[in-house]
């Protein structure tokens, strides 16, 4: 905000100069005091607050009046961390789901994209978002790839990148901090980023997903300082006792904020560091619940007040990124990002106003969504050396009859996985899946380099009963993952993708039952919201046909191949053990 629009803020206080609009009539929700003030209008000016109380003297020709009678007045709601690529739609696409929803701000971490094309596709992404009426900020990718010796990315990122993007305009800092091994042990490369964010005056976010005292601490004390890989009430509450800013998160798949409402309902937790957070949501849900609007009603369902709820959306955030000055809350000087709502408890806004301008009002918009054109390399992302074999899928062995293997668990709405083990029979070499009892086929490929590279391991949890399933969405390296009762659907499926550049698909007995084209960069769609929507739904029908019951089975999927959630994940380069953070053989050695 300007010199001058702070003066003509001040004007407008004083009755010096007319308010160009005016909310009137309705109950403001304060999220410094938590009150609920009746009887007094917000005067707008420039897009910001100028006064709140009577406001009839401020009243000229050119105002515009909005009658708030009988409803809530509350800030525009802000996500402190989210990934837009796991929306699988394009930042512009995104927003416009988001804002009708009551997002007015969002703290996005591009480390998908970055994985796949580096400090260029943060950009594109970044870019996107700056001429949008969402009001987009980024925070740097930090690991990129996530580990340096578990996997291949399509891209890194180096020290000097992120000091390069920290001077982007509305760049906040750097993003989640997953590389917790290097950062506690002092790895040269994790240490400048962070101390590059800090010396920039920026917010350095974090992601520790371990309870080892020792290791939190350490982790804290590097300069880290927040988390949002939080899943259990003693971890919130030992994070917080260590100054940590908790993200609570509730997305589509990763649901926290049942289990750590206790915190603020039942140890009575001050909130001032705690946020709540969406992380990764899909399409459905964006149309199906919303967006950070679900997470409040959640969270008031768990027993937090409303008005707790809202500033754990609001101000909390804004203040943990240095713009409380601006952004958050509704008092004079700050940004007119402001919602009319009903019911506090429902959270479905009626009107959405950014920077003062009426965005969305009774169903409709009211801003014409420019267009952002990502440029040819973008949907060009997707480089395997040749048409994939079933032979490619064999997990080949020198035993002869049975081998003791390594097993990854998937959890249902779990972003952590089990470390498991079973005897699997051997048939010409080639170990074999037990689909009896819940053990089928996963490969991991590399899609970046043309190295001809394929891992192949097993994997249960998904209860298939038929076909396979495949997807570009591999967090954080993104290969190409492909798992399956037969290796002749994982072919079809791999190589379906491969003609698509990238995507997520569901085949059985050969055919193609769902698939959802996601060309740019193999992340996200090119198509408009709607027709994703479509889309993804009857890929999660798909799902079900072949036998999977779980809640957002292809995200859980796409998160089989991420070595940085404990405790066992694939990789292009084999089978990672998260907990000792190496590389291990698919067969155990008796």
């Amino acid at each position: 905000m300007t010199s001058y629009q702070r003066q003509q803020l001040a004007a407008t206080a004083l009755g010096k100069r007319k308010a160009e609009v005016i909310i009137t009539n309705g109950t403001i929700v304060n999220v410094h005091s938590k009150e609920h003030l009746r009887g007094k209008d917000i005067a707008i000016t420039l897009g910001a607050i100028a006064y709140i109380g009577e406001c009839q003297h401020l009243i000229g020709d050119e105002t515009e009046i909005i009658d708030a009678e009988g409803k809530f007045i509350t800030p525009g709601l802000i996500d402190g961390h989210m990934h837009v690529e796991s929306t699988m739609l394009s930042v512009t696409e995104f927003a416009k789901a988001a804002i009708k929803q009551g997002t007015t701000t969002v703290f996005m971490d591009p480390h998908e994209i970055a994985n796949v094309f580096g400090l260029e596709g943060v950009r594109w992404m970044h870019e996107e978002g700056q001429q949008l009426p969402l009001r987009v900020f980024t925070t740097v990718p930090s690991c990129v790839p996530a580990t340096e010796t578990l996997e291949d990315a399509g891209a890194e990122l180096l020290p000097d990148h992120i000091k390069e993007a920290l001077n982007w305009e509305k760049v906040a800092g750097l993003g989640e901090v997953m590389n917790f091994p290097g950062v506690i042990h002092g790895d040269e490369k994790m240490t400048k980023e962070i101390d590059a964010t800090i010396q920039a005056g920026k917010t350095v976010t974090g992601h520790i997903p371990v309870e080892d005292p020792k290791m939190l601490q350490a982790y804290v004390a590097s300069g880290v300082s927040s988390c949002h890989e939080t899943v259990t009430r003693e971890q919130a509450l030992e994070k917080l006792r260590l100054g940590l800013h908790v993200m609570i998160r509730e997305g589509s798949a990763w649901q926290d904020v049942e289990q750590l409402a206790p915190i603020i309902t039942e140890d009575q937790m001050p909130t001032e560091n705690l946020s709540l957070i969406t992380d990764d949501v899909y399409p459905q849900t964006l149309i199906q619940q919303g967006h950070l609007n679900h997470v409040v009603r959640k969270a008031i369902k768990e027993g937090i007040d409303p008005t707790t709820a809202i500033q754990l959306t609001t101000i909390n955030p804004a203040h943990y990124f240095n713009y409380g000055d601006t952004l958050g809350s509704i008092a004079p000087g700050k940004w007119a990002d402001i919602l009319i709502v009903d019911q506090l408890e429902e959270m479905k806004p009626t009107t959405v106003m950014i920077e003062g301008k009426v965005i969305y009002d009774e169903d409709t918009y009211q801003v014409t969504f420019p267009t952002y054109t990502y440029p040819a390399k973008a949907k060009n992302s997707v480089h395997l050396n040749r048409s994939l074999q079933t032979n490619d899928f064999h997990a080949a062995t020198t035993s002869a009859s049975s081998v003791r293997v390594n097993v990854i668990e998937a959890l249902e709405n779990n972003a952590r996985t089990v470390k498991a083990t079973a005897n699997l029979p051997v048939n010409d070499g080639v170990i074999q899946s037990d689909q009896e009892n819940d053990i089928i086929h996963l490969s991991c490929i590399d899609r970046h380099h043309q190295s001809d590279q394929i891992s192949n391991a097993f994997v249960k949890g998904f209860q298939f009963k038929s076909g396979a399933v495949a997807s570009t969405v591999a967090h954080d390296s993104h290969n190409l993952l492909v798992m399956g009762v037969n290796k002749e659907d994982m072919t079809v499926a791999a190589n379906r993708l491969s003609e698509l550049g990238g995507g997520m698909i569901v085949v059985n007995k050969g055919k193609i039952l769902a698939e959802v084209p996601l060309p740019i960069a193999g992340l996200m769609s090119d198509q408009p919201f709607k027709n994703v929507v479509k889309q993804v739904k009857a890929l999660d029908q798909a799902w079900k046909e072949i036998g999977c019951p779980l809640n957002a089975p292809f995200m859980t999927f796409s998160l089989i191949a991420l070595p940085v959630i404990p405790s066992i994940r694939i990789t292009n380069r084999g089978i990672a053990d998260v907990d000792t953070f190496e590389l291990i053989p698919l067969e155990i050695s008796e």
